[in-house]
């Protein structure tokens, strides 16, 4: 599949999301890489973005909660070149009643080919890049091909 570059600029636009059980470890994350985090614009679903505003002193672009649709709408964002990379801590051994809508979360960040870290390590060394305050070109697939692909079947 032939790819296009998609810049990223210098302020990234970074996705925060995090399950019940590992909002604190995200609140701390982001609270020891607060002067990292202040120049970028930040969004997050519900509870956890009101945990991040409250902490770090600034604005923090807050989606609805999770469960009640706020990992589709940062799915949707991330379609739509509105979101960088995203930022997830999630807890794998906690059953979800939404599971479907963090998998097509992930789904998404992998189909627009955006960095994902889903625990702290893979965060701090996602931060931590000399790319995160620079410029990046990131290669975008081009699905226009597949857009325009002839669907074979009955008439409509």
């Amino acid at each position: 599949m032939p790819e296009r570059d998609l810049p990223m600029a210098h302020d990234k636009n970074i996705g925060l999301v995090a399950h019940d059980n590992k909002k604190h470890a995200l609140v701390e994350w982001a609270r020891f890489n607060k002067d990292l985090l202040s120049h970028h614009r930040l969004y997050s679903t519900g509870t956890t973005g009101f945990m991040l505003e409250k902490e770090l002193g600034f604005e923090v672009n807050k989606l609805q909660s999770g469960p009640l649709g706020g990992d589709q709408q940062i799915g949707a964002k991330i379609a739509d070149g509105e979101i960088d990379f995203l930022i997830f801590f999630w807890d794998p051994l906690e059953p979800m009643p939404h599971d479907p809508d963090v998998k097509a979360l992930l789904r998404m960040a992998v189909v627009w080919n955006i960095p994902i870290a889903c625990n702290r390590s893979s965060a701090d060394f996602m931060i931590s890049s000399p790319l995160m305050d620079s410029e990046y070109s990131r290669l975008l697939p081009d699905y226009d091909e597949y857009r325009s692909r002839e669907i074979r079947g009955k008439e409509l």
